[in-house]
């Protein structure tokens, strides 16, 4: 079995590993090891990109038509000649 240190740990998180390990009757150690195993057993649930996300997202709202704006032809650049 492998092991690791977790340093610079938050003063309050670990009393509450402490209370939370003491609540379930159990060490400290056993405490992190489950709560890493319940994090780390999950399916991770972002599929897709981001843009697909969004569109999921607002898809049951509807649409919006926005009319089509005629553009001007794109005008010369400038030139900087003396």
């Amino acid at each position: 079995m492998a092991s690791i240190t977790i340093r610079n740990l938050d003063d309050t998180l670990k009393s509450r590993l402490r209370i939370q390990a003491a609540v379930h009757g159990r060490s400290m150690e056993d405490e992190a090891r489950d709560i890493l195993r319940s994090a780390l057993n999950r399916e991770p649930t972002r599929k897709g990109s981001l843009a697909a996300s969004i569109r999921a997202r607002f898809a049951p709202l509807g649409g919006v038509e926005l009319p089509v704006v005629a553009r001007e032809p794109m005008r010369k650049p400038p030139t900087f000649d003396s």
